[in-house]
């Protein structure tokens, strides 16, 4: 097997993905499925700040686009709703394998998941700059890899959507809101009088 940690380069910019998949599930996360997503953000925000945020779990859905909704059950368990392509949505529940106050998070679906996933948010000081959060997900597409595609083509593909995800977390974070090309139905009638 290729060694992919000798880079400083994130597990899912590996040339060798499977040697990537085998060093998450064996270092970062449970193994729960068998393509990997990661992503990181600068945000000008203290650690323990973002950490707090982003632990409770209600707060997820104001900057993650496409979650319907995050039932917390307790401490550790959480139900997830989340958009799906074509209408539709998926559900699972969620438990907090690993944690690290102010370090990370790491999580894993239960059995029976209509997606199983699993994954760990990282925040890392960032000296004068704020702090790096660092998203990497495990999951296994609905259909494989025609699955896939077609949540890429709907944009509910989970690297598409920890990208913008991350993009809101941030401004969230840094300005009290998420920006938005979207007009309301107010605005678009002011503009046409």
């Amino acid at each position: 097997m290729p060694d992919v940690t000798t880079d400083d380069a994130p597990l899912s910019a590996s040339k060798h993905p499977s040697a990537a998949i085998d060093v998450a599930t064996d270092t970062l996360l449970e193994k729960r499925g068998d393509s990997i997503v990661g992503r990181s953000v600068t945000i000008n925000r203290p650690r323990a700040e973002l950490f707090a945020y982003f632990r409770d779990f209600a707060n997820l859905p104001t900057f993650m686009e496409n979650v319907v909704r995050i039932d917390v059950l307790d401490s550790k368990r959480s139900h997830w709703v989340v958009k799906a392509p074509a209408g539709k949505t998926v559900e699972w529940d969620s438990v907090v394998t690993d944690e690290a106050d102010g370090s990370y998070i790491a999580w894993a679906s239960e059995p029976g998941a209509d997606i199983n996933n699993s994954g760990r948010i990282e925040f890392r000081d960032a000296g004068a700059r704020g702090t790096v959060v660092t998203a990497t997900l495990l999951y296994d597409p609905p259909a494989g890899v025609v699955g896939k595609l077609i949540a890429k083509l709907f944009q509910r593909e989970p690297a598409i959507q920890a990208r913008r995800d991350l993009r809101r977390f941030k401004q969230l974070m840094e300005t009290g809101e998420i920006a938005t090309a979207a007009q309301t139905r107010q605005q678009f009638e002011e503009e046409l009088a």
